[in-house]
């Protein structure tokens, strides 16, 4: 799907000798799914889930509850804690988290469809929100994908520049 900027992304991470680990909600793997579709991506992909329910969540990330508690959902506070967690689970150099509502229905919090809030966390940390004003579910998957691509491509760079 976003083959050029995973390769980018792959390039970068072969290069200084650094991995990765997704945590991803909405998107449902397609982050996950673009690293992974780059030829040597063992190389920087330590692994990735789909932290779809809470179940999931309590299953393959260890998150710290108390903290969660006193965040707001669905905001960039709160998916900076799931890339920590990403991160931490594999021993990785960079955390990927991604939650949202790609729709058609929002967030049982009052979230309209079409939010998205990535986090990454590694060398360098950053967050964002990502807001389509739509409620089509495929569309919304693929601009958050493409939005935590970039922004974990931007974020290693940042990182590599300074």
């Amino acid at each position: 799907m976003f083959d050029h900027i995973s390769s980018l992304i792959g390039a970068r991470l072969v290069e200084a000798g650094q991995t990765v680990s997704v945590a991803e909600s909405s998107t449902g793997g397609l982050i996950a799914a673009n690293l992974l579709s780059v030829a040597g991506a063992s190389k920087f992909f330590l692994g990735g889930s789909v932290v779809y329910t809470l179940a999931s969540r309590r299953a393959y990330l260890d998150l710290d509850r108390e903290k969660l508690k006193t965040l707001k959902p669905l905001t960039e506070a709160m998916v900076l804690e799931f890339a920590v967690a990403a991160r931490a689970k594999l021993n990785a150099t960079w955390g990927v988290a991604e939650l949202g509502a790609a729709g058609p229905a929002g967030t049982p919090y009052g979230h309209d469809p079409g939010v998205s809030v990535i986090g990454i966390v590694g060398p360098s940390s950053t967050s964002c929100t990502v807001e389509t004003g739509s409620s089509n579910r495929i569309e919304n998957m693929e601009a958050f994908t493409r939005a935590g691509l970039e922004l974990l491509l931007t974020t290693i760079n940042a990182g590599r520049d300074s």
